[in-house]
């Protein structure tokens, strides 16, 4: 069975809801945008906050809980939309195999483990690369290009 941590109704509603909402009104709290990607069934934008990850040039998205609606959406789309206030860039995604996700998972961790490290059984920033390559499979990850 596939990896996934669901919030629960409280966090879904306040903590989402509102960093959601702030991001859609151009207020970023901590890098977060929101993210807008096609359902799989419904074809309908689904918005969700998250935290993009830009390393070495190039800019990541982590599925913290692991298999999420989003992760999943993003996966058979292929493609989203990241919108902060008024600004909203599309971009392309490309799911990283687990090999390549430690450095970008240890990144992600450096930045926002304080918010997020909870979801990482018991891996921080600070963990060896055999406990980052253990958690791997649990948490997709997606390079992202901006379009245009």
């Amino acid at each position: 069975m596939a990896h996934y941590i669901e919030p629960g109704r409280l966090e879904a509603r306040l903590v989402h809801g509102t960093v959601g909402r702030l991001a859609r009104y151009g207020l970023s709290l901590a890098g977060t945008q929101e993210l807008q990607v096609r359902g799989r069934g419904t074809g309908e934008w689904r918005p969700v906050p998250v935290n993009p990850l830009d390393l070495g040039g190039e800019r990541f998205l982590v599925s913290v809980r692991g298999e999420s609606q989003w992760a999943r959406n993003l996966r058979a789309a292929g493609a989203g939309r990241l919108r902060l206030g008024r600004g909203v860039r599309p971009f392309r995604a490309e799911e990283l195999r687990d090999e390549e996700k430690p450095p970008v998972l240890r990144a992600y961790l450096r930045r926002w483990g304080w918010e997020v490290g909870r979801f990482f059984d018991g891996v921080s920033a600070r963990s060896g690369e055999a406990e980052l390559r253990r958690i791997a499979p649990r948490h997709p990850v997606f390079r992202i290009a901006v379009d245009g």
